[in-house]
């Protein structure tokens, strides 16, 4: 049985198959590559500009893609007048709501900010992220004044290393320790062995010793 039109309908075949396979190649590359995502650094009330510039001139040399939005007022709904202090987990669903989606902000801010824990209702902290989160806030009022840019940019690396999913950590040195109620900045060094992968695998990359 001849059929004239047969060779150009194999060839016609043979073109969408190949036009399919680059769209698929060009799919599973799309999956593969994973767009990083962008650190929101969110100064809040009267944040000091230089605590803000040194966190970021540092995060970029750790995570380059770091931006900084221009200065808002602390939300009047996170404020919790008994105690004249903001509520932490009301400033991070704030933050979140303004985060687009798939990026992370952290907010910082130098007044006092506080969350419920264990039999405390208003417990006072140093920071706050949810382990993972699009959000988390941090603030210089417990730190200590003499070593504030060090202690700060530490504890900005831990708030979002939560975010990220990382837990508090056993190892003393390493910026996931829980802070247990007191300040142990000066006794932490860097992120430990399996921390580091694990931002790592995030594309976070630490050839340098410069996040000490």
């Amino acid at each position: 049985m001849n059929i004239p039109y047969l060779p150009s309908l194999l060839a016609f075949c043979i073109l969408c198959c190949a036009s399919c396979e680059q769209v698929q190649k060009r799919i599973d590359k799309a999956i593969q590559v994973k767009k990083p995502f962008i650190i929101i650094i969110q100064p809040l009330g009267d944040m000091p500009v230089q605590h803000v510039r040194h966190v970021q001139e540092r995060l970029k040399k750790v995570y380059p893609h770091v931006r900084i939005k221009q200065s808002i007022e602390l939300p009047s709904q996170a404020y919790y007048h008994p105690r004249k202090r903001y509520r932490a987990d009301s400033l991070i669903r704030f933050l979140k709501d303004r985060t687009a989606e798939g990026n992370i902000t952290i907010g910082m801010t130098s007044s006092d900010i506080s969350h419920t824990t264990g039999s405390s209702v208003d417990y006072g902290i140093m920071g706050l992220g949810y382990q993972p989160g699009k959000s988390c806030v941090v603030s210089t009022f417990r730190l200590a004044k003499k070593n504030i840019p060090s202690q700060f940019f530490k504890l900005c690396l831990h708030e979002l290393g939560h975010t990220q999913g990382l837990p508090h950590c056993p190892e003393k040195t390493c910026y996931m320790r829980d802070a247990e109620g007191g300040n142990h900045f000066d006794e932490q060094t860097a992120f430990c062995k399996t921390c580091r992968e694990y931002l790592e695998s995030r594309n976070w990359h630490f050839e340098s010793p410069t996040q000490k």
